[in-house]
């Protein structure tokens, strides 16, 4: 299970370290794609996988199902971290998200997100004094 909120920098050439706590588990491979509110979306391969095969089970006939598999697998890059737990975030994926050098890299269960510094900051500025008020309906019976 991913956690946590970490600050990395991009590097000159799209790079980004992933924080050494999320390093064992991404170390097989990840994928890299477009997520909800523009940030990316860092899978390990076999969830992605996992997520893949829910789509697939989608009928054809859904629209709303062909819109999303379209652009979730078209944005999608794979690649194994390097020895120093690098990733290289293609440039659309960049453009996407809208990522400067700050980055905000967090933990979001069974996935990683990766946001621009500025965009998590307005994120949680807009989202967090509703935090307490969406439980009920996330969690139905509260904690």
């Amino acid at each position: 299970m991913f956690l946590g909120t970490h600050t990395p920098r991009l590097d000159e050439k799209g790079r980004l370290i992933l924080p050494a706590k999320f390093r064992d588990e991404l170390a097989g491979g990840v994928v890299i794609t477009k997520g909800q509110e523009r940030c990316l979306y860092v899978f390990p391969t076999p969830e992605f996988q996992r997520i893949a095969g829910q789509l697939r089970e989608q009928p054809m006939t859904h629209k709303a199902a062909r819109a999303y598999g379209r652009v979730f697998f078209a944005s999608a890059h794979d690649e194994v971290p390097d020895k120093q737990g690098r990733v290289t975030i293609p440039a659309h994926l960049r453009e996407y998200a809208g990522l400067s050098r700050e980055l905000v890299v967090i933990g979001a269960s069974t996935r990683v997100e990766i946001w621009d510094k500025q965009a998590w900051d307005t994120y949680l500025a807009e989202s967090e004094d509703d935090f307490a008020d969406i439980e009920e309906g996330v969690l139905p019976g509260g904690l």
